[in-house]
């Protein structure tokens, strides 16, 4: 049976949002105890789910709590709740995760802000041998749960090193290789969305096994 979403978080982060001040948490301090403990068990329960076709090495729960010492934005709490899991292993690349917010939820997994290497070795691959990825990317399912990368971060010709005439150039000029699919506040609520989140998760796996060829290779493999 699915464990689920405790009811309650989206009212509580509803009112965290028009009230967020650490007079208003600590005067619900027990409520939010409750719920972020149900919401670790879901967590912890999917990572069960996980397992049953990867290998996960841990599931990191983001703190409520905001780092604002260098952040003009100086509310203490998130109004949003997620986690990360991570896959075991150097040689298993990439990481699921999830976030609940009132209309705002989403599943996603990818490689955001990579380090310098690993964006040259991306963008090296995808210069040299585009089709694998591309033939993930329109696989059906794939493609209509996440359509394709994000592009809100490119840069606006190409790369240093690249040229912008490049048949791959509309892959090479991203700077992060992520996916993601949004949910409805129902569907976030609803009796099986863990099982919905991990059918997500799921599709995820040939990208990343894919990826984690091509960060674990160089070039000549």
């Amino acid at each position: 049976m699915s464990v689920q979403i405790p009811k309650a978080y989206f009212p509580f982060l509803k009112e965290l949002k028009e009230n967020n001040h650490k007079d208003w948490m600590d005067a619900h301090k027990s409520e939010y105890i409750k719920l972020e403990n149900d919401f670790k068990t879901f967590c912890k329960a999917t990572v069960d789910e996980l397992n049953s076709f990867d290998q996960i090495e841990r599931v990191k729960v983001f703190r409520i709590n905001r780092d604002v010492r260098f952040s003009k934005n100086k509310m203490p709490y998130k109004t949003t709740r997620s986690a990360i899991f991570s896959r075991e292993g150097v040689e298993r690349r990439g990481s699921y995760y999830f976030q609940i917010a009132p209309d705002t939820s989403f599943v996603g997994g990818g490689f955001f802000s990579p380090e310098p290497a690993d964006l040259l070795r991306i963008r090296k691959e995808f210069e040299l041998d585009s089709e694998p990825i591309r033939e993930i990317l329109k696989q059906p399912q794939f493609k209509k749960a996440f359509g394709g990368f994000n592009t809100d971060s490119q840069v606006k010709t190409a790369p240093k090193g690249f040229s912008k005439e490049d048949p791959n150039i509309d892959l090479i000029r991203n700077k992060n290789y992520f996916v993601s699919h949004t949910f409805t506040n129902e569907e976030v609520l609803a009796d099986d969305f863990q099982e919905n989140l991990v059918k997500h998760f799921k599709l995820l796996l040939p990208f990343f096994d894919y990826m984690s060829e091509v960060l674990t290779t160089d070039l000549n493999g």
